[in-house]
């Protein structure tokens, strides 16, 4: 995470321990011309629409007072969803033995997204099973890691 958003992230923290929630990741973007700051809220029950309120209205007052961005942007407040990025190593030891997509930035064995079992995760190097198959991918190969979610 950058300054910023470990800065919001310490904020946010205590705001969503009083909504029963912990923060899963907090993101500053451009979209479209348009800067958002995300704040991703868990449980292990799964999040309501009252507690992404209850965040977003408490973290509204502390950015407005703290004001730690001087451009205009969009604060949303939201699970990190079933499909949610993994990124942290704590991440992926809570997540081992689930389905994981990952998506590369080059091809490997002719594809660029895999969908397997998490097996293990070390120095950033992801391990997955295919079909009963073990397939490790290095860190610099990996563009995006994600729970997978069969629709």
């Amino acid at each position: 995470m950058s300054k910023l958003t470990d800065r919001v992230a310490k904020a946010a923290s205590p705001i969503a321990a009083q909504c029963g929630c912990t923060i899963w990741d907090v993101e500053y973007i451009k979209e479209a011309g348009a800067y958002f700051l995300r704040i991703y809220i868990d449980h292990p029950d799964g999040i309501t629409i009252d507690q992404c309120e209850s965040v977003s209205r408490a973290m509204s007052d502390w950015l407005d007072e703290a004001d730690p961005i001087a451009d205009s942007y969009t604060l949303e407040v939201s699970s990190p969803g079933a499909d949610r990025i993994l990124k942290r190593p704590s991440d992926f030891a809570l997540f081992l033995g689930s389905e994981v997509s990952i998506r590369l930035y080059q091809p490997k064995d002719g594809k660029k997204e895999w969908i397997g079992t998490l097996a293990e995760y070390q120095d950033g190097a992801v391990l997955i099973s295919v079909e009963e198959r073990p397939v490790r991918f290095e860190k610099n190969e990996i563009a995006q890691v994600r729970l997978y979610v069969a629709w």
